[in-house]
């Protein structure tokens, strides 16, 4: 790296232009403090160009398409219906084309400057820059913040790199139907994709080293997933540990594992990997900007986001937030408040998780899981999504929802829904939540029929069962 390079002084410098970056970027900016933001490559981060927005983009085509399975269901007679994924492909391409047009507007708007280039640390607070287009660039900034993000974790197993397996990336640019698709990993992302290849027409099959599929949710929550996976024709191996894998996703691949009746061959055209996440720290130079890492590599942070750095700040999934855009985006609002005097900490954040199956699962609070970890007493409340009539008006009565409530008071400690509108049906009780309301006071509200959110009358007009027991410490 050149020590002669003129260096750029900023107010405000990001590295990376994720959700907390950009918005954190756009604020400043337009408060009259000179930023920049440098971006490796995706406009507006992982979220609007390969990740949440194009799955639920791709996700919503592949429910469009399970509705002309069942078209005369509804009264709607199809002489035939077949899956594009070039038409797949367009529409998402164009919408991805539409949100990264938003991003340069609202730069131009907002002042701050966009660098498309790779950054490296030089030294405290400064970057040298390789320009995207050519050139390089010395920038310093006089607070720094480190929007970094992730990428998709590939396991140490033997012949897998070799195989050019999918992450959620290639599969989402994908203009041609697996004929058998092999998924890696039972989370939430796997599962969605998953299911929506399933229904766009291609064999799935779906192999998990733990006991069940959504290892962070409740038994009856995954085995009401698994149920759903079956009845849609979706293979699933749990408890099966992979041992090598053969051939080349695309053309053919054999998956060697050892399941419950021992070593199992799954034979596929297509493998899909979705076990994890990594964090994009490595041959940065943190260590030049003294910024600590964990031994995983991820960026250490306090409850403030402050790195072990002076004036630098890590924010999203590098910094260790839980790995969703919400949560980035109230990371940049900690951040923000910081520097607007505030005082505000990621502490006891009340973080909604969402899993975009049809049906969807949402979830905000402790799980029964959770509290029994803890030794929290619990009572609980449950209704299947079929005593919902809105359910019935869309032919979709799967699923069923459930409220944790305090033993010793009326304070909601969770909720849990598996169903249709189940995210929507989630933010009433999270704002409840958030309010420190009882759930004995949304008992006593009118809502709407017929709508998702008035299952809550009749999931609340019930008796809570009586406490649980919380588990042993």
């Amino acid at each position: 790296m050149s020590t002669t390079q003129n260096t750029e002084d900023y107010d405000i410098l990001v590295i990376g232009s994720g959700e907390a970056g950009k918005y954190l970027a756009w604020t400043m900016a337009s408060e009259r403090h000179r930023s920049a933001v440098v971006e490796r490559k995706l406009i507006g981060g992982s979220c609007p160009n390969i990740a949440c927005l194009p799955s639920k983009n791709v996700i919503h085509s592949a429910k469009v398409r399970s509705f002309t399975r069942h078209a005369a269901e509804f009264g709607v007679e199809l002489e035939s219906a077949t899956t594009s994924m070039k038409g797949v492909q367009a529409r998402k391409r164009a919408m991805v084309e539409g949100l990264r047009r938003m991003h340069l507007d609202r730069y131009r708007a907002s002042g701050a400057e966009l660098v498309m280039g790779e950054a490296r640390f030089d030294g405290e607070r400064t970057i040298d820059v390789e320009l995207t287009d050519g050139g390089r660039r010395r920038m310093r900034g006089e607070r720094v913040f480190l929007d970094l993000g992730t990428y998709a974790t590939l396991p140490d197993v033997p012949g897998l790199a070799s195989a050019r397996p999918m992450t959620h990336v290639e599969l989402l640019d994908l203009d041609r139907l697996p004929e058998h698709l092999i998924v890696i990993g039972g989370g939430y992302v796997g599962l969605e994709l998953a299911q929506a290849m399933r229904r766009f027409g291609a064999r799935v099959t779906v192999i998990e080293y733990a006991s069940q599929l959504a290892g962070r949710e409740d038994a009856d929550v995954s085995a009401a997933i698994h149920e759903l996976f079956r009845d849609e024709g979706i293979t699933v191996h749990l408890r099966t540990r992979i041992r090598r894998v053969e051939g080349e996703s695309g053309r053919a691949v054999r998956v060697v594992a050892d399941g419950p009746d021992g070593e199992c061959v799954i034979e596929g055209s297509d493998l899909l990997v979705s076990v994890g996440r990594t964090p994009y720290t490595g041959g940065m130079g943190l260590e030049r900007a003294k910024v600590k890492l964990t031994d995983t590599g991820y960026i250490v942070v306090d409850e403030h986001l402050a790195t072990t750095a002076p004036d630098v700040w890590a924010m999203g999934e590098c910094a260790g937030s839980p790995q969703f855009t919400h949560v980035a985006f109230d990371d940049f609002r900690v951040v923000l408040d910081q520097l607007h005097g505030g005082s505000s900490t990621t502490t006891g954040r009340l973080v909604p998780y969402c899993l975009y199956t049809d049906p969807e699962l949402a979830r905000v609070g402790l799980n029964e899981t959770e509290a029994r970890r803890r030794g929290i007493g619990y009572r609980l409340l449950t209704l299947p999504m079929a005593a919902v009539l809105r359910t019935r008006t869309l032919s979709e009565p799967r699923g069923f929802m459930k409220m944790l409530i305090a033993e010793d008071s009326d304070q909601i400690l969770g909720f849990a829904a598996f169903g249709a509108e189940a995210a929507e049906l989630m933010a009433a009780v999270q704002t409840a939540v958030i309010g420190s309301i009882p759930y004995t006071a949304l008992r006593s509200a009118i809502y709407a029929h017929p709508t998702t959110a008035e299952g809550l009358t009749f999931l609340l007009r019930q008796q809570p069962e009586p406490a649980h027991e919380p588990a042993p410490a």
